[in-house]
């Protein structure tokens, strides 16, 4: 004999969650809580903090780090200007004839962003104007009028 079973029943029983996306594919791709929750966690060092280590440390040293079992490669191999770890030393060589490495060079060597130029780009600048209206001294109206 023969059994048969309804198709939605084996595919209920193929998924985890329950709900209008749990049988999709990238469930998650339209769950906007779970992109709130996680965006954070995948994001990757902002220039100004390279540069800030980079200072501190200088370059070899902020490549140094002790050997980590968490982390690809051990945490050996260790790409300072873009902050990313990889498995292997072929891997980071790779990695630094890319594109995005180049351009990350590139901007580590422009001058450091700092509030000065974030508060003049708002507007909110400190400059000195001359008067408008500028106070004219008793020796100045005698000059003028001769």
């Amino acid at each position: 004999t023969t059994l048969y079973c309804h198709y939605s029943t084996l595919q209920k029983n193929k998924t985890m969650g329950t709900g209008k996306q749990a049988a999709k594919k990238g469930a998650r791709s339209k769950n906007k809580k779970y992109k709130r929750s996680v965006w954070l966690s995948n994001r990757q060092k902002d220039v100004d903090q390279i540069q800030d280590e980079i200072e501190l440390n200088g370059l070899e040293g902020a490549a140094a780090h002790e050997y980590d079992d968490e982390l690809p490669g051990g945490g050996q191999f260790y790409c300072v200007e873009t902050g990313r770890h990889f498995a292997t030393e072929k891997a980071l060589s790779d990695h630094k004839r890319t594109k995005f490495y180049k351009k990350r060079v590139k901007q580590l060597k422009e001058e450091k962003y700092t509030q000065d130029m974030a508060d003049w780009g708002a507007g909110m600048t400190k400059e000195k104007l001359p008067p408008a209206h500028p106070v004219k001294k008793d020796g100045d109206d005698d000059a003028e009028m001769k």
